[in-house]
């Protein structure tokens, strides 16, 4: 079948063009705010009850990652899609998506957040259904909407209870309250509900089912999800940075949820042997990671996180049909070089005295202890990379290289962190002290996340065992936790055929 509109027909290109309208529209609000600095338009609407764009580093720095992406996209999308029956209305929803994201992260008021929330889910959903004959679309699309209607629940409720807590509906108002320590218990309240939605939102575990499944989707809606989709649920958190600091006890839940999920999705990533699901997986453990930096009330590296990973893992997606034909054309030199344990040893090392030698150097001693604790976690991937070059077998080239990466790593960790921190001071609110609670949470994740890191770096010495084999087994099944949710939600969805008959 051909397409509702000619081949090559000039509307097909629209959204396209208004990518780049939306990437003009970022840099004049990036102009406004270097000159006039964080600002809130006049509402349209009453009572409070309206939309208003909220210009400061936050929103910019999201309206202008998603407007870039979402150009990348549409332009894509139109070459991709060419020759499909559904052309027209797939660019259409993917126009509509891209709109509720840039209303969504520009949103001044409540009201506004609502409905650009509510928004991409619909789009979103519509989306996973390109392909509407297919089971297995269907089961994704079923179980995105279910995740979708949940988050917006707690949204809709948690933005009550800051309207409660705060008597107004104007976020800028509300943070500014939230700075000066306002809201009581109300504001503990919108703050659980608030977390609820965004881990709803950011395909956590165990809602993780839908995002591990968007192969049945088309490429481009893939790489839509990383232009302020699945990470929405970071960009709420950080837009409600000062509120989340009056409830250090749901802080101390996301860093957990997030820990859990970030070990638990890197784990299973490796064991798929699909690109796009191996892919998706990946976007699960980032956006855990990315939670439990907010959990960690490390916001500026959050962010950061979501505009580092979102242009890589959008191009990721983008470029996944010409990596296996890359990657099936590679002649491989000889036998890989495999680490021993004494080697691995020796990398993590060499990986702690360069983080604290350059720590020191440009100043470890003003940083917080979260953020201390999140460059050991990076330590746990310089090691790995250090490992790899230290091997018995290891070309020299192979040695000065990983030794060079290793050294680029952290000193970007330290730069970029630098760089996030300056550019969102007066935004964002600064790291408080830890609690005895908050340290023992960072101890547990060191020691997590360096015991997944040995167990990676060793995995070629202990992988054709038979125990490993069979673990194998049931992380490439993500422990079938997958299959419990497939089970919830295709007997809830039964049952719903039948009451409907």
């Amino acid at each position: 079948m051909r397409s509702d509109m000619p081949r090559g027909a000039p509307q097909l290109r629209l959204g396209e063009f208004a990518g780049l309208g939306a990437i003009a529209v970022s840099l004049l609000a990036l102009v406004s705010l270097i000159q006039t600095g964080s600002a809130t338009s006049p509402m349209i609407g009453f009572a409070e009850m309206g939309f208003a764009a909220r210009i400061d580093a936050v929103s910019v720095t999201m309206l202008m990652l998603v407007s870039f992406i979402g150009w990348v996209v549409m332009r894509y999308a139109v070459t991709y899609t060419d020759g499909e029956h559904t052309q027209a209305r797939f660019l259409g929803w993917l126009s509509l998506a891209l709109a509720a994201v840039l209303l969504l992260v520009t949103a001044g008021n409540l009201v506004q957040l609502i409905v650009g929330w509510g928004a991409v889910g619909i789009c979103v959903n519509r989306l996973l259904l390109t392909y509407p004959e297919r089971a297995a679309a269907q089961r994704a699309a079923r179980k995105k909407a279910l995740c979708s209607a949940a988050s917006d629940i707690g949204l809709i409720a948690g933005a009550i209870a800051l309207g409660v807590a705060y008597g107004t509906a104007d976020i800028a108002a509300i943070l500014d309250a939230a700075r000066a320590g306002d809201g009581g218990t109300a504001a503990v309240v919108a703050v659980a509900l608030l977390a609820v939605s965004a881990l709803f939102k950011s395909a956590q575990i165990p809602t993780h089912g839908w995002l591990t499944e968007v192969m049945e989707a088309p490429t481009p809606v893939s790489a839509l999800l990383h232009a302020g989709v699945v990470n929405a649920g970071g960009f709420l958190l950080i837009r409600f940075a000062d509120v989340l600091l009056l409830a250090p006890g749901v802080l101390s839940i996301l860093v957990m949820v997030g820990g859990l999920s970030a070990l638990f999705g890197g784990l299973v990533m490796l064991t798929q042997p699909s690109v796009k699901t191996s892919l998706a997986w990946s976007t699960v453990a980032q956006m855990g990671f990315m939670i439990l930096q907010c959990g960690l009330a490390l916001f500026p590296l959050a962010l950061l996180h979501i505009v580092a990973h979102s242009l890589y893992k959008a191009h990721a997606f983008l470029a996944s049909g010409g990596a296996v034909a890359q990657v099936a054309s590679i002649r491989r030199p000889g036998p890989v070089a495999i680490p021993n344990g004494k080697a691995v040893l020796k990398a993590f090392a060499i990986a702690l005295a360069i983080y604290f030698a350059i720590g020191l150097l440009l100043g470890l001693d003003g940083k917080s202890a979260q953020a201390i604790a999140l460059g050991a976690v990076l330590v746990m991937g310089v090691a790995y990379l250090l490992a790899q070059g230290l091997a018995d077998k290891a070309p020299g080239v192979l040695t000065q290289r990983m030794a060079l990466y290793s050294l680029a790593t952290t000193l970007s960790y330290f730069a970029l962190q630098s760089i996030a921190i300056w550019l969102t001071a007066g935004t964002l609110p600064a790291t408080p002290a830890p609690g005895p609670l908050e340290w023992a949470l960072m101890v547990l994740t060191i020691i997590s996340f360096g015991a997944v890191a040995l167990a990676q770096a060793t995995f070629p010495n202990w992988a054709t065992h038979p125990s490993a084999q069979g673990l194998r087994v049931h992380l490439s099944n993500g422990f079938y936790l997958n299959a419990v949710f497939d089970r919830v939600t295709g007997g809830w969805a039964a049952r719903t055929s039948r009451a409907s008959r």
